[in-house]
């Protein structure tokens, strides 16, 4: 396991994440969409109804293989630790933020990095806001922001969402009562089987090298450590290359599967996914993978994003993709609403709230 962490197992690991991310693609995902947590956590929310957009509801079985992967190697390393901390709201509305940022760019930053290997240059667009979201969030941490330490809490606490996870799976396999989409993205999924597996793989691997794509770039800002780039940068170079084998490469902005060319709100969607990852500690991702090795406040980040993607759908929030006219209909711009723009705002607004009232001053030494 100490090999993975080096510089050549991480790159490694970047490869091996970037296949299962290929297999999934090629197995019926939606394209530019292997696994987007964002996207897929609404579509959870849509299968029980949480919200009713009638073309994104699918119990996806990615999202429950991220979360038990991690639980699992984690409990096979004895890296399982139940734990719990300060400010629960808080770390809710984070998650809750970072869903409503994420769904305005139409993806998180995983599906960022998706799109940006299959020639999307509206996602490097993004990256933009992105990267400038995480260098917001260092500067307070750099100030001394803090949510407090987490606590060792009720072994069984912290298995809590990795069950719940679970039993929602097989009551969406085996009793069929979720909402499943006959069109649209939550109608493209990979077998069952092909996706739980994989994703229990990606869960494990992303739990064990630390996987997070705000991190990564905070590292780079705080300690000059490129080293979480590396499984980014693997991951990125076997989509390029399947992009380009399977003919999904296209290098544009225009004409890309669900996107839009709002620059503006591409930008800004990811800045607020950036600010409030750093802030909460990682990237929905990171979240899941930490909810699974036991942080009770990685769970509650997690269901912040689950009712974000469901407020975000119910009140028509969420990014619209971009489309060409054709002979039925005329060609949608795509990007948010003005609701969905006015709520973006507030949410940066508050983040920079709670970056500053959680600003600890550091004690002068005697």
């Amino acid at each position: 396991m100490d090999f993975l962490n080096s510089k050549k197992g991480l790159a490694l690991v970047g490869v091996l994440v970037g296949l299962g991310m290929a297999l999934l693609a090629f197995s019926g995902n939606p394209a530019n969409m292997a696994m987007c947590a964002a996207c897929f956590i609404r579509d959870m929310a849509g299968s029980m109804k949480l919200q009713t957009t009638e073309t994104v509801q699918y119990f996806r079985p990615e999202i429950v293989g991220l979360v038990v992967g991690s639980f699992l190697i984690a409990l096979a390393t004895r890296e399982y630790r139940s734990t719990a901390g300060s400010s629960p709201m808080t770390r809710f509305v984070l998650g809750f933020i970072m869903m409503i940022g994420a769904l305005i760019f139409l993806g998180c930053p995983l599906r960022m990095v998706l799109r940006m290997a299959a020639g999307d240059l509206n996602a490097w667009v993004g990256l933009i806001g992105f990267v400038l979201g995480v260098a917001t969030g260092t500067f307070f941490l750099k100030k001394g922001y803090s949510l407090g330490r987490e606590h060792d809490t009720n072994k069984t606490a912290g298995a809590v969402l990795p069950a719940l996870l679970i039993v929602g799976l097989c009551i969406s396999v085996f009793a069929g009562v979720f909402a499943v989409s006959q069109a649209g993205p939550g109608s493209k999924h990979a077998p069952v089987l092909i996706a739980l597996v994989t994703a229990l793989v990606i869960g494990a691997l992303a739990q064990k090298v630390r996987i997070c794509f705000a991190g990564s770039v905070r590292n780079i800002f705080l300690m000059r450590d490129f080293d979480l780039m590396l499984p980014i940068a693997g991951l990125f170079v076997v989509m390029v290359v399947f992009s380009l084998v399977t003919g999904g490469f296209k290098l544009s902005f225009d004409g890309q599967p669900i996107a839009h060319s709002q620059h503006l709100w591409n930008i800004l969607g990811l800045y607020a996914v950036g600010f409030g990852a750093t802030l909460a500690g990682g990237c929905p991702l990171r979240q899941m993978t930490l909810a699974g090795q036991g942080s009770c406040d990685a769970a509650v980040t997690f269901v912040g994003m689950l009712i974000g993607a469901a407020f975000a759908h119910n009140f028509g929030l969420a990014g619209a993709a971009a489309s060409a006219a054709t002979a039925e209909k005329a060609a949608v711009l795509g990007g948010p609403s003005i609701a969905g723009q006015i709520v973006l705002v507030c949410c940066i607004a508050v983040l920079f709230v709670i970056a500053i009232v959680n600003v600890r001053k550091q004690k002068n030494a005697a």
